[in-house]
C-alpha cells in the first residue's frame, strides 16, 4: 500500500456530473455508489435486487444526490429512463459465478449479454459520455500464459466467460459503429467490504472469513495450489473512475484490472487463520468445473492507457477486509 493513499479520491469530474451505476446494490456497485457520493457527485442506482442487497444502499437513501431505481436491465425502456441525462454509466449489473452459469446458461445469456446490450444501446441513444462495463478474467479461459495479458485469451471454459467475452465484442462494435466510448474492465478476483459470504456461490475470501470466525472448517475446492490475483475493492473503484476520465482513443477495448499479484489459495487460507488467531484444518474437495487454474494480471495496458495505478496490494487489502468482516458479521 502506498504511503498516503489517495487513489480514486484524487480524481475530479465536473461538479454536476451524473453517474448511473447498474447493479448498484451489489458488492462492487454499492462501493462505487458510496465512493461517488463521498466525492460529491449525483448517483443513480439501478438494481432489480435479484443478487444485490437493499441493505447495501440503505445508508444512502437520505442523501439528496442518490436515487434508487428498482429496474431490470432486461427491460430496455427502463434502461432508457435510467440513462437519460446521465454523463457516465458504470455497468456492474450481471450474474456472477462460473459454476452457477454452467447450471443456468440461458439465464446468463439473458442477463449478462442482452441486459448489457440494452444498457449499451440506452447509453448510445441518451448521449452518455462514457460507458464502463464489468468484464472478467474468466475470458482468458484455458490459456496457461502468465501473467494474463490482453490479446492472449484461450478457449472459454464457462457460459459466464462467454457472456463477458461477448460484452467485450459489443463494446468494440459500439465504439467503432456508433462512437460510444466503451471501456471493458476485466476484474481479477475482487474482494473487500460488503462482499456476500453466504450461499453456494460465494467468493472464497468472505466465505472463509465467515466460517473461520464461527470456528467452522471451510472447504477448499481442489488442492489449494490454484493461484489468483486477488484485487481489493478500492483498486476496482479506481479502475472504473480512471476509465471515465480516459481519452476517447482508449475506448472500444478491454483492460485488466488487478493488483498484479499472485496468491495461492492455501496460502490465503493460512494468512486468514493467522490474522484471526485460528488453527482450523480445511477440507479439500474436488476442483470446480470451469475454473481457471492460475490467474495473474498484467496491468501494463491499463497503466498506460487509463492511468490505472492500484493503491492497495493484497496484504493491505486483506487486513482491511478482515477488519470489516469482524465488525459486520
Amino acid at each position: 500500500m502506498k504511503g498516503a493513499v489517495m487513489g480514486f479520491r484524487e480524481l475530479k469530474f465536473d461538479g454536476d456530473s451524473v453517474f448511473l451505476v447498474t447493479g448498484g446494490a451489489g458488492f462492487i456497485g454499492s462501493n462505487l455508489c458510496e465512493a461517488l457520493l463521498e466525492m460529491g457527485y449525483t448517483v443513480r442506482c439501478l438494481d432489480d435486487l435479484s443478487t444485490g442487497h437493499f441493505e447495501n444502499i440503505e445508508p444512502f437513501l437520505d442523501n439528496p444526490r442518490f436515487t434508487f431505481l428498482k429496474y431490470d436491465i432486461r427491460n430496455l425502456d427502463q434502461c432508457m429512463e435510467a440513462a437519460n441525462g446521465a454523463d457516465y454509466v458504470l455497468n456492474e449489473a450481471a450474474w456472477g459465478s462460473v459454476p452457477r452459469s454452467i447450471e443456468m446458461p440461458l439465464l446468463y445469456e439473458e442477463i449478462n449479454i442482452r441486459g448489457t446490450l440494452n444498457m449499451m444501446e440506452a447509453a448510445r441513444q441518451c448521449g452518455v459520455k462514457k460507458f464502463v462495463y464489468a468484464s472478467s478474467s474468466s475470458v482468458y479461459g484455458d490459456s496457461t500464459e502468465l501473467p494474463k495479458k490482453e490479446g492472449t485469451e484461450g478457449k472459454l471454459l464457462s457460459p459466464y466467460a462467454l457472456t463477458k467475452r461477448t460484452d467485450e465484442e459489443y463494446g468494440a462494435l459500439y465504439k467503432k459503429l456508433y462512437g460510444l466510448d466503451t471501456y471493458g474492465l476485466r476484474y481479477f478476483n475482487v474482494f473487500g467490504r460488503r462482499q456476500d459470504p453466504n450461499g453456494a456461490y460465494a467468493a472464497v475470501i468472505p466465505k472463509f472469513l465467515k466460517l473461520l470466525l464461527n470456528d467452522e472448517r471451510p472447504t477448499i475446492n481442489g488442492d489449494g495450489r490454484q493461484s489468483r490475483d486477488f484485487t481489493y475493492i478500492d483498486n476496482v473503484i479506481e479502475g472504473n473512475l480512471r476509465a471515465c476520465l480516459a481519452p476517447s482513443d482508449a475506448a472500444g477495448e478491454a483492460y485488466n484490472i488487478g493488483a498484479a499479484g499472485r496468491e495461492y489459495l492455501i496460502d490465503v487460507y493460512r494468512d486468514l487463520c493467522e490474522a484471526l488467531g485460528k488453527d482450523i484444518e480445511p477440507i479439500f474437495g474436488p476442483p470446480r468445473k470451469g475454473d481457471i487454474r492460475d490467474s495473474n494480471a498484467d496491468i501494463s495496458k491499463a497503466r498506460e492507457k487509463l492511468g490505472y495505478d492500484p493503491s492497495y496490494d493484497f496484504k493491505a487489502g486483506l487486513m482491511l477486509a478482515i477488519d470489516w468482516y469482524r465488525e459486520n458479521l
